[in-house]
């Protein structure tokens, strides 16, 4: 009890003394606490500083890491934007835009939407067709003419339009990797999620909880639309057989990536909440 209150409590009986100190503790328990809020608010990491592409790295098919080929990966108006104005032709020009940092138990909200057209030359599946890639590879092994990075990618897709069907977003998709979806071994290359289809250049959030060689969860408006576990290498693909080490194929940390695939893609928000696990 501070002293403000100590002084006023003494102006009163002893019983009332006690029922005023009581009143007042539960009044004070009761506030709501805004430390409390402020400190959840600062465990968001923001990876994006939404002012230029520091700690981020790109790595575009065909050309050395670092090179940022057509200024694709940019900063303007206070987002990342990928773009392809300076392009002639996408001719499978596939990039990404690598975080500094690896990491393994985590939660990763990212807030994107399609902008504007595709690039001349992108092909037909890569309209509206974007992603983040988790538990990526590291960049410098990849190799110059590598499309994708080994990883687990969180494909972003977005509607053609109200009326031409559905376009699910948040799906899973396994460049040389698979997964264990619903106790089964999963190796095909992509699975659709659950949400609902997202036209037009509206902005959609999504949230992705991953928790090292455990379950990962893909969930858009607080429902978890698609989930799977025990990301693991796949011998098959040969980029994959290059990063297994005494044979060991699970996945339970790696890079964090932004995707170029021939559609417009615009980026506001990429921060990371770190789990202890």
């Amino acid at each position: 009890m501070s002293q403000e209150n100590q002084s006023v409590c003494k102006k009163f009986p002893p019983y009332l003394r006690i029922a005023i100190a009581f009143l007042l503790g539960f009044l004070a328990m009761a506030q709501p606490s805004h430390c409390e809020e402020a400190t959840e608010d600062s465990e968001w990491i923001q990876l994006f500083n939404g002012k230029d592409l520091e700690g981020w790295t790109p790595k575009i098919k065909g050309y050395e890491l670092g090179d940022n080929f057509g200024n694709t990966f940019r900063v303007e108006d206070g987002v990342i934007k990928v773009s392809y104005d300076e392009y002639e032709e996408f001719d499978e020009t596939f990039g990404h835009l690598f975080y500094a940092e690896e990491f393994s138990n985590y939660i990763l909200r990212i807030e994107y939407r399609f902008v504007g057209d595709q690039a001349p030359g992108g092909p037909g599946w890569a309209f509206r067709n974007s992603g983040v890639m988790l538990h990526g590879q590291p960049p410098e092994t990849m190799g110059v003419d590598q499309n994708f990075p080994v990883s687990i990618e969180a494909q972003f897709l977005g509607g053609k339009g109200e009326d031409e069907g559905e376009r699910t977003t948040a799906n899973l998709c396994t460049p040389g990797t698979n997964v264990v979806m619903k106790g089964e071994l999963f190796k095909p290359h992509c699975v659709n999620s659950t949400s609902k289809t997202y036209h037009g250049d509206q902005w959609v959030t999504v949230e992705l909880e991953v928790h090292g060689n455990g379950v990962i969860h893909h969930i858009i408006d607080g429902e978890v639309v698609i989930e799977y576990e025990k990301s693991q290498l796949d011998e098959r693909d040969k980029d994959a057989k290059k990063l297994i080490k005494d044979g060991n194929l699970m996945l339970e940390k790696g890079t964090i990536s932004l995707q170029s695939e021939s559609h417009p893609i615009e980026f506001r928000k990429v921060e990371i909440k770190l789990l202890e696990e």
